[in-house]
């Protein structure tokens, strides 16, 4: 049988030094340290930043309306882009697969499908994976690449963390935000001169981060609507796919809160886990992972203690969030976000952000049953849960879904405006 992977360009090692490598936008704080990873391990790396209806409309173009809207909006950023780009013979597309069944595994095929359709199909698609996917590719995940990338994870993750508890309550949310981008920057030039990626180096990073931002001059004598963010991964975190929702939660005075990207990276390490226990596959990648969870806990664990030598509340660890889901949703739940949709709620309601917007592309079948399905069980066992799930797809209006949230603020206001009654 003719080999498959003949059938679409690669990307080879020779074109580390001449091609861009296009990433799409997802979460600031982490994509910027991400781009400067890839920079400094010897790739020529962009983040797509572009966005307006043209994206939707270029998606819509190539990818059938029923399919799920972030492929259809992923695909239809790189293709704007490419569009307004007069480089096309030195750019590679990268996307991400994690070796599940949902979206984030297979719309690699849509991607190719979409380019060969637009005139693209001469242009290299990268599959970023630790599941051996793809294996001709000429990106590398070499041990140094991988410790930088989870040392920026770990930075990214406490300064979204810390930049999300303190902006509702500063001046202007730029000042959070000028803290914020400014320990990027402190961190991307650690890592030119090979610093800011041991343990020690971390360790004392993140203490002085956490003290910068309990150092924020903040307003906290008003009580605010403390809304948490959960959902399909990339309607969760990406501002294109979800009609910038954090700002627009900001704009209506409100606190937000969005679980960090670990929760969804030890969820994929625990299920390998998983798979072991209930399909017995093989040990060695159950060991592998179990080696990747206590190197990800290790890290976790200073970026908790950095956090408690402040005011502000720390998060919680994955291994208390994980358990949270028994006796709502089995840990067997494991398509899509699964299970750690179903934990991250019962989170965010146990840390005070009871009013929890569930952002989901519409007709997400994983969404739909470890979100919309698991409410009512959520709410039985915590009344106060006041949760709204809002679709997102190209015939979803912005309105709509705004006013939507405003009612579900609406509630959570007259709730606090209760609770100060009572307390008078």
């Amino acid at each position: 049988m003719e080999d498959r992977n003949l059938e679409y360009p690669k990307f080879t090692a020779s074109m580390r030094q001449t091609h861009t490598i296009l990433i799409p936008s997802m979460l600031e704080f982490h994509m910027s340290l991400f781009e400067g990873a890839l920079i400094q391990s010897g790739y020529k790396v962009e983040i797509m930043h572009n966005e307006g209806p043209q994206v939707v409309e270029e998606g819509l173009k190539y990818v059938h309306n029923d399919t799920c809207y972030p492929a259809l909006l992923v695909i239809g950023q790189f293709i704007d882009n490419l569009n307004h780009r007069n480089d096309l013979d030195r750019v590679v597309l990268l996307i991400t697969q994690t070796g599940g069944g949902c979206r984030a595994s297979n719309y690699i095929h849509l991607l190719r499908k979409a380019l060969k359709k637009a005139g693209y199909g001469y242009i290299p698609v990268v599959s970023l994976n630790m599941s051996n996917l793809e294996k001709d590719s000429g990106l590398k995940l070499t041990y140094s690449l991988i410790k930088k990338v989870a040392a920026a994870m770990t930075y990214a993750d406490t300064i979204m963390y810390l930049y999300n508890k303190t902006r509702s309550y500063t001046k202007t949310p730029e000042i959070a935000h000028n803290l914020a981008q400014s320990w990027i920057d402190k961190i991307l030039k650690q890592f030119e001169i090979k610093k800011g990626t041991s343990y020690r180096d971390m360790k004392k990073n993140l203490i002085q981060i956490a003290k910068d931002f309990d150092n924020l001059e903040m307003d906290l004598s008003h009580a605010k609507p403390k809304v948490g963010v959960v959902g399909e991964i990339y309607i969760k975190y990406a501002s294109l796919g979800n009609n910038h929702l954090e700002e627009f939660l900001v704009s209506q005075g409100a606190e937000v809160m969005v679980p960090g990207l670990y929760g969804f990276i030890l969820y994929c390490f625990y299920n390998s886990l998983y798979d072991h226990e209930l399909y017995n596959t093989p040990k060695k990648i159950a060991l592998l992972n179990k080696f990747l969870i206590w190197y990800l806990r290790r890290r976790e664990t200073i970026m908790i203690n950095a956090i408690k030598k402040t005011r502000i509340t720390p998060m919680k660890y994955f291994e208390h969030t994980k358990d949270l889901s028994n006796g709502v949703l089995s840990h067997g739940t494991k398509m899509g976000e699964g299970w750690l949709l179903t934990a991250e709620m019962m989170e965010l309601v146990e840390i005070g952000y009871g009013n929890i917007i569930c952002a989901q592309p519409f007709g997400c079948l994983p969404n739909h049953i470890c979100g919309k399905g698991v409410m009512k069980k959520i709410k039985q066992i915590h009344p106060e849960a006041n949760i709204v799930a809002i679709d997102y797809d190209p015939s979803a209006t912005k309105v709509n879904q705004e006013n939507r949230i405003k009612l579900m603020l609406a509630i959570a206001k007259e709730q606090i405006k209760e609770d100060e009654e009572v307390k008078l």
